[in-house]
């Protein structure tokens, strides 16, 4: 049996795989090692600072200015993180959360959603239990390897540095809604 793929910028996928993500309709998204690169700067006066990536901010947009919902579900408490998904328009943000397949669950319920129209990134090993249910399950490239291991798909693009930029341009690119004009930087 050949195996069928599609020629993407960020290298070839599998047909199987494109047509599972022109389903999505909801990303789920850790933070950590997925929207920054994974470290944490504490300042001497307790303030704590990350760097997030404003193509992955362009990427967030224009999700959700195509209709497809985004979250994001993080183990860590972080003004920061509020602040950051606030100005993209993310309204489901839910941080502190030790039990992220109960909030991914809630989500699904919510939206009224199966769990082939969700995809959920994630970099380390509280993530798995979202990537092992959701529709298409993605790694950063520089995710735990086990992580990688579980997912459907891993990211030519590190944490940080452009990952959810690439999961949003594939859904997008399979959808027939990748736009290659206008917007502004986030």
């Amino acid at each position: 049996m050949t195996l069928t793929t599609i020629s993407t910028w960020y290298g070839d996928i599998s047909e199987s795989l494109f047509n599972r993500l022109s389903a999505i309709q909801l990303v789920v998204c850790d933070i950590d090692g997925v929207f920054s690169d994974g470290r944490i700067y504490l300042g001497n006066n307790g303030e704590e600072l990350k760097a997030f990536h404003t193509r992955d901010g362009l990427g967030v947009k224009a999700l959700l200015n195509s209709g497809i919902r985004v979250a994001v579900v993080t183990g860590r408490q972080s003004k920061i993180v509020e602040q950051r998904m606030q100005a993209l328009g993310v309204t489901d943000i839910y941080q502190g959360t030790t039990e992220k397949l109960k909030v991914y669950s809630e989500l699904a319920e919510r939206y009224q959603l199966e769990d082939q129209h969700i995809a959920s990134i994630g970099d380390d090993i509280p993530d798995v239990v979202m990537l092992q249910r959701a529709g298409v399950g993605v790694a950063p490239q520089d995710a735990h390897p086990w992580v990688q291991q579980q997912a459907d798909y891993v990211t030519s693009m590190r944490g940080g540095f452009g990952a959810v930029r690439e999961l949003s341009d594939l859904i997008l690119l399979s959808q027939g809604r990748l736009q290659l004009h206008g917007g502004v930087s986030v």
